[in-house]
């Protein structure tokens, strides 16, 4: 436990000390949130039973998550660099075990994703929502599930890549296809039969309905809330368990990276 907490207060560190992550993770979304928010608002046509919805309120959850995703992105690629760098190698040759090691990584990312996220629900009311305390608590609470989700599957990631080149792409391949057919980006019902199968086997759909129970708990259209906490979870272990066996496989990551 010693190693899991000098690892997490390393991230949680590193990460206050670089200024460009904190506006990078925070200040994208948002203005994805405006642009696309104000730009699409006329073309979105919500359901008879989300009639007076506007696209600002309903692409809000999908914001969140995407915050969570650009922080465990960016988590996760530190394991790349400090590889690089040759501190991954001096953490391995510890007598630490290699689950502590994710697991401190992962609890890094996941609380800098869920402090990121909390920030951005003080703007919930602009989306013309209205938050009381039990949503908050309940929104705070499934971000963190998400977010250790996401987390650990950017670590499945990373700690196969060797150059920060091949995470951006394998991120661009997967992580970011999951969050736009989460029902992030377009409801579920608007999709075509193809791609909305597709959505229904997508973890995060799950996780942003959870997520957008608690913030409008009379949402329609979306998973309910129960089922898509057990998905959420299941998703979070599963995603975990991959993070260890892939750390534990990694043979690789004994030797130094070559100079640049």
């Amino acid at each position: 436990m010693r190693a899991v907490g000098s690892l997490w207060r390393r991230e949680v560190i590193r990460f206050l000390r670089q200024r460009s992550r904190v506006v990078g993770a925070l200040a994208q979304p948002v203005v994805f949130w405006l642009l696309l928010g104000g730009g699409l608002s006329g073309a979105f046509q919500p359901s008879e039973a989300d009639a007076g919805t506007s696209y600002l309120e309903y692409l809000y959850p999908g914001i969140l998550v995407l915050v969570l995703l650009f922080t465990a992105i960016f988590a996760t690629i530190a394991v790349v660099e400090d590889r690089r760098a040759g501190f991954l190698q001096g953490v391995l040759v510890a007598p630490v075990g290699r689950s502590a090691i994710v697991l401190g990584q992962a609890l890094g990312g996941t609380t800098l994703a869920v402090v990121q996220g909390s920030l951005l629900l003080l703007l919930a009311p602009l989306a013309g929502l209205r938050l009381d305390a039990a949503g908050v608590v309940a929104a705070i609470a499934v971000m963190t599930v998400v977010a250790f989700a996401l987390t650990n599957l950017g670590l499945v990631i990373a700690w196969r890549m060797e150059s920060t080149q091949g995470f951006h792409a394998i991120m661009n391949l997967i992580l970011m296809p999951i969050w736009l057919l989460s029902g992030a980006f377009f409801p579920l019902a608007s999709a075509a039969a193809p791609l909305a199968w597709v959505m229904r086997i997508d973890p995060l759909t799950y996780g942003l309905a959870a997520l957008r129970r608690c913030l409008v708990p009379g949402a329609a259209g979306v998973p309910p809330l129960l089922p898509s906490l057990a998905v959420t979870l299941a998703f979070a272990a599963a995603s975990h368990a991959a993070a260890v066996a892939t750390a534990r496989r990694s043979a690789f990551l004994g030797r130094a990276a070559p100079p640049a």
